[in-house]
């Protein structure tokens, strides 16, 4: 609460009605208990369990669903009416893919600007970012999950903040992810939510599932996150993470009838980097360049020995 009401809502307004909806009430105190059991609908299945935390919450999802799909969204996200029909259609056009995917746009679209950082492309575009070394950008409440190939790649692993862009470039590697080109899914920005602040923390965590993914690449024994994350922390633009956090600043404050403070917001994210705001703009602007999260694993090389201090030859990539 105070979001789950329309975002349950929206679901219920879907224009198929053929799906199951599976909640999962992770020891909440805060009325959407009493809001979601009020909820009349044959469709809606509720699941109650001690306070367990995100990721062991959606492993039971993809554990306890009676379908052959999961359909992901967040309880402050909304889906537009169409989503479960197009993707209805998306599967049946591609029933062997592990994953699908839309655009999402911030929300509400009144309210808010621009989309959500979205890597577009093929199967084949992003199974060729994974392998480059560099991670994909999925808005999570857009993603539809492949319940037995997300199970058969370990479902998601017990990662901080990062466990979607750790599970999609598993994904990337060993099924098809199917993007569907149109926005499906609103996206809410709120002072709330866990990546509106410590934006610094949140960019050192993602490096280390690039540095996951490195590892896998380059057959080199990971090591724990405690042991790497002073390392990974200097790769960390501290101007660039600074501008990250003032953009979700503009759109809080739009949301909230802030004009001026929007306005503010949006000056101080320029002046903390010119580089990544103009780099965001390109990017929503300009649905051809490729979008891509992390930073040149070249950075990761120059640093190998503190990374990968055992004694492993690093084969020569000719990607590098």
């Amino acid at each position: 609460m105070p979001y789950l009401r329309e975002s349950v809502e929206s679901l219920l307004a879907q224009t198929v009605s053929d799906f199951e909806i599976l909640a999962v009430v992770d020891d909440c105190t805060d009325g959407s208990v009493e809001y979601i059991e009020s909820v009349k609908d044959s469709r809606l299945r509720i699941l109650r369990q001690p306070k367990s935390g995100l990721i062991p919450t959606l492993n039971r999802m993809l554990k306890e669903v009676e379908t052959p799909w999961l359909v992901r969204q967040d309880t402050d996200d909304i889906s537009y009416p169409s989503r479960i029909r197009t993707l209805i259609e998306g599967i049946k056009d591609n029933p062997h893919a592990g994953m699908f995917c839309s655009l999402a746009e911030y929300y509400p679209p009144k309210q808010s600007i621009g989309m959500f950082r979205c890597t577009r492309g093929t199967p084949e575009n992003f199974r060729n970012i994974v392998g480059e070394g560099y991670l994909l950008s999925f808005c999570h409440s857009s993603v539809a999950l492949n319940v037995e190939k997300t199970l058969s790649l370990g479902g998601y692993r017990n990662l901080k903040h990062a466990e979607d862009a750790d599970l999609w470039w598993r994904m990337a590697l060993q099924y098809d992810i199917r993007l569907l080109n149109e926005a499906l899914v609103g996206y809410r920005h709120h002072s709330t939510q866990s990546t509106t602040h410590g934006t610094e923390q949140q960019t050192a965590y993602a490096l280390f599932i690039q540095y996951l993914l490195l590892s896998h690449l380059w057959s080199l024994p990971a090591q724990p996150w405690d042991c790497v994350k002073e390392v990974l922390g200097g790769l960390v633009s501290k101007k660039d993470a600074r501008s990250k956090e003032l953009i979700r600043e503009v759109n809080i404050n739009l949301s909230n009838h802030q004009y001026i403070k929007a306005v503010e917001s949006f000056a101080r994210s320029f002046a903390a980097s010119p580089s990544y705001l103009i780099g965001r703009i390109k990017d929503e602007f300009l649905p051809g360049v490729s979008i891509v999260n992390g930073v040149s694993p070249k950075l990761f090389l120059e640093r190998k020995h503190e990374l990968w201090p055992d004694p492993v030859v690093l084969m020569e990539n000719p990607s590098l």
